[in-house]
C-alpha cells in the first residue's frame, strides 16, 4: 500500500477536513489513510459531494407527490411522469466557484454537466434555462464576468445542440465577488428506457467512456465548498474545460447503448470525479469495485492516483455492464469514437480497491464516504441577525411620494433588472431543435412542445433574492409562488420543483439561518402547490473576505406540464379595444421593491406582501379562465411592479394602455409595489360577461383598470410616453453598457 507521505491532521486541515473528521476516518480505515485514501474522504465529505451541513434541513423538504418516479437523492436527476409513458427528468445545478475565476469554461462545463446528469438517466435533454446573478454593471470585472458567463453558456449549448429558452438575470452589489451561475437542463425519457446509477453483479465490467482524464478539475468540489479570496486564482485548476462536441457524441452513444440493454448502471462524472461515480453506485447497488488506475485514459502522462481518481474532467461517464455484453457495448462506442476502457470489476465485498500497475494504493469502504451512508451529518447553530428585526420597522409614510412618477416609470424601465435581457437571449440559440414554442411568443414560461404527442413542459426559473434577504422564509416561499404563477399564466399545471440553494458560509450562525429560514419557506409553498422537490443543489461559501456573503439565493427551476399544447396562454395585449384587468388585491406596500431599492436606495425592508392561501386560489382561477378561453393574454405582476406588467404586455404588438389607479392605495406602490399574488389579464369586450361570472364565483378579487390601446401609455389621464419610444430604450439598456 503506497505512503505518499505520512497523513496528519494538518494534512487533513489542507485538504478541508475537520480534525474530528481525520480521527473518524481512522477509526472506519482501523489505521492512518494514505494522502489518496484521505483525498478520497476530503472531496467525498465536502459539503459539495456531502450536504453535510444542509442535509438535516433539506430531509424535510416534501419528496413525494403522484407524479414521482425517482425522488430527490434517488437518481441523478428528478424524474417526473408526464403520462401516456413519457417522462421528464430535469435539475438545476450551480457553478458559481468556477465561474468567478474563469467565467467561459466555468459556465460552459456547468451546462455540460447539468446535461449530462439528464442524459445519463436515458433522457434526452430538449431544453435548457439559466438562472444569473453579477454584480454592479459598472464595474469592469463585472462586464468581463457576464461577457464570459453568457458566451460560456451559448456557445457550449448551441455547439451541442440543446435549446436555451428561459432563464433570469439579477445585479446586486452583494453579487461583485461571487456571481451566481445556476443551469438548468429538462430531457425527455419514455418508460422503460431510463437507467440507474446503480452497480450489482459481482464480476460485471466497469467502463470509463468518453474524454481522456487530465489533471484539470482536482479538487474541484472541494474549492466549491470555500469562500473566494485573493488566493483562489491559485486554485484555477480546479476549473474544468468543457468539449460540447464530444459531448454531443456522448449523448447519442449514451442513449443508443443504453437501448442495448447491456447496461447494469451509469453515472456521468460531475464534481470529485471517478471516486464519485465509483462510491455512489457502490453504495447504492450495495456491493464494490476493484478499480485499476493505469487503465484509465489519461490526457498527461504520470498523473498520480489521487489525480486521476479526483480529476474533473468533462465528458466522461462510468458504465457498468453485464458481464457477456462487453462487445455490444464496445461497438456503439467504437461507433461515436469516443474512448470505452474496461478500468475494474464489481466486487461482493462493498470496497472500493485501487490499483496501480497492481500495487493497491487505496482501500476504502464505500458506504462510509456517500451521503445517507458514512458522511458526516451536522447540525450547524443558527440565530437570527439584527438586520432582520431593523426590516420590520419599515413604514411606507416614511417614504415620500415621488413628485414625477412618470421619472421613476422611466428609471425602472431603464434598469438592468427590469429592462430586456435581449442582450443575453441572442447569443443563445432557442430554435435548435424546433420545439420552444415561446421564443416569438411573450410568455411567463418557456413553453417546449414533447414530440409525438399534444403534450408540451413549461419550465421557468425565479428567485428575487432582495426578497429571501429580507426575509428568508417568506422570501422563499415566494420564490416558489412566483415559479407556479408563471407555468399557470403559460397555461401549465405545476408538478415538481428543483432547487439552487447559493448562500454564505454556513458556519456563520446569521448565514445559517437565512438558510433554514428558506428550508421552511420552500417546504411550505411546495407542499401547498403540490410540487415536490425533486432534488438540485446545494452551494455555499458564496462569499468573501471583503464583501461578505452574497444575498441568500434560493433559485427554484419549476416543471409544470401541459396536457394539451392548444391551452399555452401568452402575456401580450391582442388588440385595442380589449379590457385590462387586475386579478388579486391591490395593497398599500413597496417594500423590497426595485423601486424602493434603486430609486429611494432604501435596502431596510421587509419582503413584500404575500399570502399563501389567497396566491394558491388565485391560481386555481387562472387555470379556468385560460380553460374556458375567456382571456386574451395573461401576464404575472412582478418585479417593478404592475406598471412594468402592463408595459411588458404592451410592447410585443406596439400597443399601449389606459387605466385609472385605485384611490385607496397610495399610487406608486399601485403602479411600482411588488405585493405578490397578482396577475393582469386582458379580455375582449365579447368575453367580458363570461370572464365577470367567472371571477364572481371565485372570492379571489378582481378590478377593471382599463383598456388596451394604439400606443399611448396613460395612467389617471397623465401619459407616460409611446410604446415605442419605451420599447427603444427598454430592449437596449444592456447593449449601451455592455456593446453589441
Amino acid at each position: 500500500m503506497e505512503h505518499l507521505e505520512l497523513t496528519t491532521v494538518d494534512t487533513a486541515k489542507d485538504l478541508g477536513l475537520l480534525p474530528e473528521e481525520f480521527e473518524r476516518i481512522k477509526e472506519i480505515l482501523g489505521r492512518v489513510p494514505n494522502f489518496t485514501e484521505l483525498s478520497i474522504f476530503s472531496v467525498m465529505w465536502s459539503e459539495h459531494c456531502s450536504y453535510k451541513n444542509s442535509i438535516t434541513w433539506l430531509k424535510t423538504l416534501p419528496k413525494d407527490g403522484p407524479r414521482m418516479l425517482a425522488k430527490a437523492g434517488e437518481e441523478n436527476a428528478g424524474l417526473v411522469d408526464l403520462g401516456d409513458g413519457i417522462g421528464c427528468a430535469f435539475k438545476i445545478e450551480s457553478h458559481n466557484h468556477p465561474s468567478a475565476l474563469e467565467p467561459y469554461q466555468g459556465a460552459a462545463t456547468g451546462v455540460g454537466g447539468i446535461n449530462r446528469d439528464i442524459f445519463t438517466m436515458g433522457a434526452r435533454p430538449i431544453a435548457q434555462l439559466n438562472s444569473l446573478r453579477f454584480g454592479d454593471l459598472s464595474l469592469d470585472r463585472t462586464k468581463w464576468l457576464i461577457k464570459g458567463v453568457v458566451k460560456g453558456i451559448g456557445d457550449y449549448g448551441n455547439a451541442f445542440g440543446i435549446p436555451t429558452v428561459g432563464g433570469e438575470l439579477f445585479f446586486d452589489d452583494c453579487y461583485n465577488v461571487n456571481p451566481l451561475v445556476n443551469a438548468m437542463s429538462a430531457g425527455i425519457v419514455k418508460a422503460g428506457e431510463t437507467v440507474s446509477a446503480t452497480s450489482y453483479g459481482v464480476g460485471n465490467p466497469v467502463y470509463i467512456v468518453g474524454s481522456a482524464t487530465g489533471k484539470d478539475g482536482i479538487h474541484g468540489a472541494a474549492f466549491a465548498s470555500k469562500d473566494i479570496t485573493e488566493d483562489s486564482v491559485n486554485d484555477l485548476p480546479a476549473v474544468q474545460v468543457g468539449d460540447p462536441f464530444q459531448e454531443k457524441l456522448l449523448l447519442e452513444a449514451t442513449l443508443e447503448v443504453i437501448k442495448t440493454g447491456a447496461v447494469v448502471g451509469m453515472q456521468d462524472m460531475g464534481a470529485a470525479g471517478i471516486i464519485c461515480s465509483n462510491s455512489e453506485m457502490s453504495a447504492k447497488g450495495e456491493h464494490g469495485m476493484r478499480i485499476d488506475l493505469d487503465k484509465v485514459p489519461t490526457r498527461q502522462e504520470n498523473m498520480k492516483p489521487f489525480e486521476i481518481l479526483l480529476s474533473e474532467s468533462q465528458e466522461r461517464m462510468l458504465i457498468v455492464v453485464h458481464k457477456g455484453r462487453e462487445k455490444d457495448v464496445e461497438a456503439v462506442f467504437d461507433k461515436w469514437d469516443l474512448n470505452c476502457a474496461i478500468i475494474g470489476e464489481v466486487t461482493g465485498d462493498q470496497r472500493l480497491k485501487y490499483y496501480m500497475h497492481g500495487e493497491l494504493v487505496a482501500d476504502v469502504p464505500a458506504e462510509d464516504l456517500v451521503l445517507g451512508g458514512g458522511a458526516p451529518v451536522y447540525k450547524r447553530e443558527y440565530r437570527e441577525p439584527a438586520y432582520y428585526k431593523e426590516n420590520q420597522k419599515f413604514k411606507i409614510e416614511d417614504v415620500k411620494e415621488p413628485e414625477s412618477l412618470v421619472e421613476v416609470a422611466e428609471h425602472l424601465l431603464a434598469h438592468p433588472n427590469i429592462a430586456s435581457k435581449r442582450w443575453v437571449t441572442k447569443q443563445y440559440d432557442s430554435m435548435v431543435g424546433a420545439a420552444t414554442m415561446t421564443t416569438n411568443r411573450p410568455c411567463d414560461a418557456a413553453v417546449v412542445s414533447i414530440r409525438h404527442s399534444n403534450k408540451a413542459i413549461a419550465l421557468t426559473v425565479d428567485c428575487n433574492s432582495r426578497y429571501v434577504y429580507a426575509d428568508p422564509q417568506k422570501g422563499c416561499a415566494i420564490a416558489v409562488a412566483e415559479a407556479a404563477r408563471n407555468i399557470t399564466c403559460a397555461g401549465g399545471e405545476p408538478v415538481a420543483i428543483t432547487n439552487c440553494l447559493n448562500f454564505g458560509n454556513p458556519y456563520n450562525p446569521e448565514v445559517y439561518w437565512q438558510f433554514v429560514g428558506a428550508i421552511k419557506g420552500m417546504g411550505e409553498a411546495c407542499t401547498k402547490f403540490e410540487t415536490p422537490v425533486t432534488g438540485g443543489n446545494v452551494s455555499f461559501y458564496n462569499q468573501s473576505s471583503d464583501e461578505g456573503p452574497v444575498f441568500p439565493t434560493p433559485t427554484i427551476g419549476m416543471l409544470g406540464v401541459l396536457d394539451d399544447i392548444a391551452t399555452i396562454m401568452t402575456s401580450d395585449f391582442k388588440q385595442p379595444g380589449d379590457l385590462i384587468y387586475l386579478i388579486g388585491e391591490s395593497v398599500n406596500d413597496i417594500a423590497s421593491s426595485q423601486y424602493l431599492a434603486s430609486y429611494h436606495k432604501i435596502l431596510k425592508a421587509p419582503a413584500p406582501y404575500f399570502d399563501l392561501e389567497k396566491e394558491y386560489a388565485t391560481h386555481q382561477v387562472i387555470k379556468q379562465l385560460i380553460k374556458h378561453e375567456v382571456v386574451q393574454s395573461v401576464h404575472d405582476v412582478s418585479d417593478g411592479g404592475l406598471f412594468i406588467a402592463l408595459t411588458e404586455s404592451a410592447m410585443p404588438n406596439g400597443l399601449g394602455f389606459e387605466i385609472e389607479s385605485d384611490s385607496d392605495i397610495r399610487k406608486d406602490a399601485f403602479l411600482f409595489g411588488e405585493a405578490q399574488g397578482r396577475i393582469v389579464v386582458s379580455v375582449s369586450p365579447e368575453d367580458q360577461e363570461r370572464f365577470v361570472e367567472l371571477m364572481a364565483t371565485s372570492e379571489i378579487d378582481f378590478s377593471l383598470l382599463g383598456t388596451v390601446t394604439n400606443g399611448y401609455m396613460t395612467v389617471d389621464e397623465e401619459s407616460f410616453g409611446h410604446v415605442t419610444d419605451t420599447k427603444l430604450v427598454y430592449d437596449n439598456v444592456l447593449h449601451s453598457i455592455l456593446g453589441e
